[in-house]
């Protein structure tokens, strides 16, 4: 992706989703234990049945990868044949592009109304950071 948007001269730009693992759900049956400090004393042996991901499950990224997946396909964005972590859109003559790599989110479109317009539709179902210019990305 880095060397098309190079050669096609597009900018790139981020977003942060807070919390991004906790908005996932689990469609396993997860059970943990009740955490240290917060022990019920009336019942000190029973468990939590997890309906949402939490941090250190081995589900977590999925279940993320699983509900971001679902919300770009039903607004309209192809994902990759080969990288399935790629998805972009067609408008018009113009497209955008959004890779996801594990909680970070980078997209650059065309027509950089389409990068608002993306963030703007990011901020109408999560939580996120602000949109800004992607200068440094995995080392590049």
């Amino acid at each position: 992706m880095l060397s098309f948007v190079a050669h096609k001269n597009i900018k790139l730009f981020k977003i942060d989703v807070k919390s991004e693992f906790l908005n996932g759900l689990i469609e396993a049956e997860v059970y943990v234990k009740q955490p240290p400090g917060f022990e019920d004393h009336t019942f000190p042996y029973h468990v939590f049945k997890l309906q949402k991901a939490l941090y250190d499950l081995k589900q977590t990224p999925y279940a993320w990868y699983d509900k971001l997946s679902y919300f770009l396909l039903e607004n309209d964005f192809m994902r990759g044949k080969v990288n399935v972590t790629l998805f972009r859109r067609k408008v018009g003559k113009d497209f955008i592009i959004v890779q996801i790599y594990v909680d970070d989110i980078i997209f650059g479109a065309t027509n950089e109304s389409l990068c608002t317009n993306f963030s703007n539709l990011m901020k109408s179902e999560f939580e996120i950071s602000m949109m800004r210019e992607l200068k440094f990305f995995l080392g590049l």
